[in-house]
């Protein structure tokens, strides 16, 4: 039998394929969890389910039928789910008027509607089990605004109440659901966006009280506290994980 906080749980994370999904996926695999991938990203994807010992799906968490599918999929293979980690996403940056109407729904069919239906997809299964733990990846930018993320932030700040909602209909089967809320943290789409910009790591650090970016593995952490019996009599809580941002104004700027 596995060892750790989440042995032998069978555990759904969406987006595991890189940034903090992967840093989750090998997290909890060290915890014992048996670990599906799903991801749009096939090659990446299966490279980490692998490593792991987990299972990869290819998913686009912006279509109903495939997150049903991963759901299934998982549920069906180990006989249970136990932890669903709703954490694919996207971020484009983009001033209000200039956001086209593409763009726009884009974000939120990645960044809200794909929340809702891995909520929905995982809360069937586990109201009828009366167990389970949900995560949900929402962002700093779902608590407070941030100028030219307004598809973003009107996204993320859906997670945030989609899972009070979730949290609040889902207790009474011993479902919970809670969101993590990220400041900038050093993943493949944040270096990826901002490569050209000469300095922009730094200056995104300084946005930080605690004055640096946060690393993928210091949000698998958190989440790995969420979904374990840690974190037993927790459900419906926006964790921000974020370095100091939503506290106020820092004291790194020059």
């Amino acid at each position: 039998m596995a060892q750790g906080r989440l042995a032998d749980r069978v555990a759904v994370i969406t987006g595991g394929a890189s940034g903090i999904g992967k840093a989750t996926a090998e997290l909890f695999a060290t915890e014992g969890a048996k670990v599906v991938i799903g991801d749009v990203q096939r090659e990446a994807g299966e490279a980490v389910a692998k490593a792991i010992g987990g299972q990869f799906v290819l998913t686009n968490v912006s279509d109903p039928k495939s997150v049903n599918e991963l759901v299934d999929t998982a549920h069906k293979r180990n006989g249970r789910l136990d932890v669903m980690f709703n954490n694919a996403g996207i971020g484009i940056t983009s001033p209000l008027i200039a956001t086209d109407d593409e763009t726009y729904r884009k974000t939120v069919a990645i960044d809200l509607d794909g929340v809702f239906y891995g909520l929905r997809a995982a809360g069937k299964i586990m109201v009828e089990q009366k167990r389970g733990a949900i995560v949900n990846t929402a962002s700093v930018a779902g608590l407070i605004g941030s100028p030219g993320l307004s598809a973003y932030n009107a996204a993320k700040g859906g997670v945030v109440l989609l899972t009070r909602n979730a949290a609040l209909e889902f207790a009474p089967f011993g479902v919970r659901v809670n969101c993590i809320c990220p400041g900038v943290i050093e993943t493949p789409l944040v270096l990826n966006s901002i490569a050209q910009a000469e300095g922009a790591l730094q200056r995104l650090a300084k946005l930080h009280p605690l004055g640096r970016n946060g690393q993928p593995i210091e949000i698998a952490r958190a989440v790995l506290f969420l979904v374990s019996d840690d974190a037993s009599f927790i459900t419906g809580h926006a964790l921000a994980i974020d370095g100091g941002i939503t506290a106020g104004l820092g004291t790194n700027f020059d």
